[in-house]
């Protein structure tokens, strides 16, 4: 039997926007809470900073985003749309455009979506969720999920049948642990209040970190510093001078900072450093959710069922866009569809305790390999099991092969070009990716 729940939805980004879509394609009712005044979530770029450069300080002003101005996508063009909604076309260009799309356009793309698929009228705006609770026994209450929010400096509360989780985590910063940095007299910053290179003019910059941001702000920077050091964990780490790059040099990770500013890398360099500026990543984030049974943990939210259903509270609370090192918007979709689906009844969920032994046999295989729990959600190697595993649940058929072929493509490209994989790629036909 076919049925039709109140749905909550937190946040308007690529996961909020694709969740509501998919819910009211299989009827459910929607509220969509948006803290801002637009959709479009981690791709609405704003200039302000915060009050404390490192976020470490619980009283700040938060500022949700995180774009600096210069952003352009890791993802190819290809890869940044939807199954059924390509981002190609009357509204985003066409293959003659940057296979890199810069953020404006990513965030006009997703407000066309919104646009063209009825979205805007379930959402609140101004809106920002305070508490998320269960107010009573399983079976007791049909709508057993109290959402509290604020809009217009007014507190309002309404009940929900299931609530869906879509805040993004890309606004609470991920700090490593630096021995000696307590007294280490320099500048500190993490990438979420990073913006253009000017106030790093003629600076000693060391970079923390370099995935994808760490990789576009050290290139950036070193426009305007003095010298840019990158202390990198990555596989493919080369020490010394970046080449094609006069002021980027790598290291090995910092191994202690002193209290005169000097910055000591393990590879046994050192420097005199104005600024570090941590590429560290993010920590997934929900302080309105108050419930039992789910946690965060070096960033690891579980237990989740397939990163996406609390075995506890499944199938009314849930997640969509927890994992990471993925194709993000076709595994935001794919994700949303499965929880519209099994809301409406169309498929189903395994009971709690079968659902919790596949959360415990996915930590135990990651224990075993000795992977680290901060990458507990990170697909990667994953991904294409994973995507192709909804696919089915949801009735559809095997993702096409060129997903997959496209984003490995990108992978090997970063590593042959580093910090010019773009512009290499760029040069290419796509027809040559998909081999």
């Amino acid at each position: 039997m076919r049925r039709s729940c109140k749905v909550a939805v937190i946040g308007a980004g690529i996961s909020g926007l694709v969740a509501a879509r998919e819910l009211l394609r299989e009827s459910h009712r929607i509220t969509v809470f948006e803290k801002s005044h637009r959709v479009g979530g981690t791709w609405v770029y704003d200039p302000r900073v915060e009050s404390d450069p490192v976020g470490l300080d619980p009283h700040r002003a938060k500022v949700h985003g995180s774009l600096y101005a210069s952003l352009r996508t890791n993802l190819m063009r290809p890869l940044m749309g939807f199954s059924d909604y390509p981002f190609t076309g009357r509204h985003f260009g066409d293959a003659s455009k940057l296979k890199f799309p810069r953020h404006e356009e990513v965030l006009h793309f997703l407000e066309a979506f919104a646009a063209d698929n009825g979205l805007m009228a379930f959402v609140k705006f101004g809106a920002e969720v305070l508490k998320v609770k269960r107010t009573s026994p399983d079976g007791e209450f049909s709508a057993p999920w109290m959402v509290k929010w604020v809009q217009a400096d007014q507190q309002k509360i309404e009940h929900f049948e299931a609530v869906v989780i879509c805040n993004g985590h890309f606004s609470e910063p991920r700090l490593p642990q630096i021995s000696g940095i307590d007294t280490w007299p320099g500048k500190q910053v993490h990438s979420h209040n990073y913006r253009t290179p000017e106030p790093y003019l003629n600076q000693v910059v060391v970079i923390v970190g370099k995935g994808p941001s760490g990789f576009d702000i050290s290139v950036d920077i070193a426009n305007a510093a003095k010298e840019v050091h990158i202390a990198s964990r990555s596989l493919w780490f080369k020490a010394g001078k970046i080449p094609g790059m006069e002021n980027i040099f790598e290291h090995e990770v910092v191994s202690h900072v002193e209290p005169d500013g000097r910055v000591h890398f393990a590879d046994g360099f050192s420097v005199l450093a104005d600024i570090i500026l941590y590429c560290t990543g993010y920590s997934y984030h929900f302080p309105f959710l108050e419930i039992n049974n789910l946690t965060v943990d070096d960033n690891r939210v579980g237990p989740l069922y397939k990163h996406v259903f609390s075995p506890r509270y499944g199938p009314y609370l849930s997640f969509v866009g927890i994992t990471s090192a993925t194709i993000v918007f076709l595994t935001s979709e794919l994700q949303s569809k499965w929880i519209a689906q099994v809301l409406s009844g169309k498929c189903t969920l395994p009971s709690e305790n079968e659902m919790m032994s596949s959360v415990k046999e996915m930590y135990d295989e990651m224990e075993e390999a000795g992977k680290p729990k901060h990458r507990t959600h990170w697909l990667f190697d994953k991904m294409e099991g994973y995507l192709d595993w909804l696919a089915a649940e949801t009735g559809l058929p095997q993702i096409e092969r060129w997903w997959f072929h496209m984003f490995d493509a990108l992978l090997k490209s970063f590593v042959s070009f580093g910090h010019e994989f773009r512009d290499e790629l760029e040069k290419m036909p796509y027809s040559n990716l998909l081999k």
